[in-house]
């Protein structure tokens, strides 16, 4: 896992990001808040977590895209008065009690606590990725893309987005999706009775219908289009079984 934190201040800082990411600021009260950020169309940029801080909010992303979104969220900012600083504080994770630090994940309470110290983390040997395809959990790069809505990726589910707090980059393209849609493309869990590829194709009566994403052995997670993918599904010559 390679992880940024950023470290954001300033009288205008609830309210600056609370125009900006899906879910709603106000929940720092209780703990950690798992969000993303959009494009004026709806797309995925980047997901995260916010965590109450001293005077701040810290800002926990995915290394990869660390630096871009700090770029946009630089972008934003015009006459507010927020400073984005990236910090050298390191993620540790864990399951079973939350220590003092701690903060419980708030997509699902079997991927246990975050915590940030100074400190980096020694002898992680949990699999998290099996984890977390065990529990239908997207990742930054893998399923998560710019090409992603974060509603097929299951944002509602994993407490990502707030539906009744107003006004976000890309709100309007996710509240037509939630009430007027039914949507037809999401996350699978798959299963094979061989090692599966990451990015394989995914074919049903010879049709595409999607594809392999996070790979753990013989299971996975797959995007899936939901109304083709009905039969038999095969990826490279090996069957797959959904786990829904």
């Amino acid at each position: 896992m390679s992880r940024e934190i950023y470290k954001i201040t300033g009288a205008d800082k609830e309210h600056f990001l609370q125009g900006l990411v899906t879910n709603d600021v106000t929940k720092l009260e209780s703990g950690l808040v798992y969000a993303a950020m959009l494009s004026p169309q709806g797309k995925y940029l980047a997901d995260f977590f916010l965590v109450p801080s001293i005077s701040a909010i810290l800002l926990d992303v995915d290394a990869s895209i660390g630096a871009s979104l700090a770029q946009r969220l630089t972008m934003y900012k015009l006459r507010a008065d927020v400073a984005i600083e990236k910090t050298s504080l390191h993620v540790h994770r864990g399951l079973g009690a939350v220590p003092q630090d701690g903060f419980a994940d708030p997509r699902e309470a079997a991927l246990g606590w975050r915590a940030y110290r100074d400190a980096a983390q020694q002898d992680d040997t949990q699999d998290w990725t099996a984890l977390r395809i065990a529990n239908l959990i997207p990742a930054t790069g893998h399923e998560l893309t710019n090409e992603s809505y974060i509603l097929e990726m299951g944002f509602e589910r994993l407490n990502g987005v707030d539906f009744r707090k107003g006004c976000y980059v890309g709100q309007e393209v996710t509240a037509r999706m939630k009430h007027k849609t039914e949507l037809c493309k999401g996350l699978a869990r798959v299963s094979a009775d061989a090692a599966l590829t990451e990015g394989a194709a995914i074919t049903s009566g010879g049709k595409a219908v999607g594809n392999v994403l996070s790979v753990s052995g013989t299971d996975a997670l797959a995007y899936l289009r939901y109304d083709r993918a009905k039969g038999q599904l095969v990826a490279e010559g090996v069957s797959l079984t959904r786990n829904d």
